[in-house]
C-alpha cells in the first residue's frame, strides 16, 4: 500500500485488511474515532505506537501527556500542524 491508496481508504466505511496496527490507529484518528486509535495504540507499545500515542495526546490538547509519549519514542513535541505530523507519520508506517 502506497500514501495515495491509504488516503483513498479514508473514504470507505472500514479499514482496509492487512495494514499494521500503527496505520489502523492513523486510520481510525482520522475517521473520528480518537478513542478506537487510543485503544489501539496502548496496545501496540513500542517506538512507533508511543509516537502515535504522543501526537493522539497532542491532538487531544493534554500536551504534558504528549511530552511524555514524545519522550518515549526518542522525540521532541514537533512545531508543525497536526495535520502534517498526521501524515509524516503515515508516510513513515507505510
Amino acid at each position: 500500500m502506497d500514501y495515495q491508496q491509504f488516503i483513498d481508504s479514508l473514504k470507505l466505511p472500514r479499514p482496509p485488511k492487512g495494514i499494521s496496527k500503527s496505520l489502523l490507529a492513523l486510520w481510525y484518528d482520522d475517521s473520528g474515532a480518537w478513542d478506537t486509535a487510543h485503544d489501539i495504540v496502548q496496545e501496540t507499545g513500542g517506538l512507533e505506537g508511543d509516537w502515535i500515542h504522543a501526537y493522539l495526546h497532542r491532538k487531544e490538547g493534554d500536551l504534558a501527556n504528549a511530552s511524555y509519549w514524545y519522550s518515549r519514542a526518542g522525540k521532541q513535541r514537533p512545531d508543525i500542524s497536526l495535520e502534517k505530523e498526521w501524515e509524516t507519520l503515515v508516510r513513515h508506517m507505510l
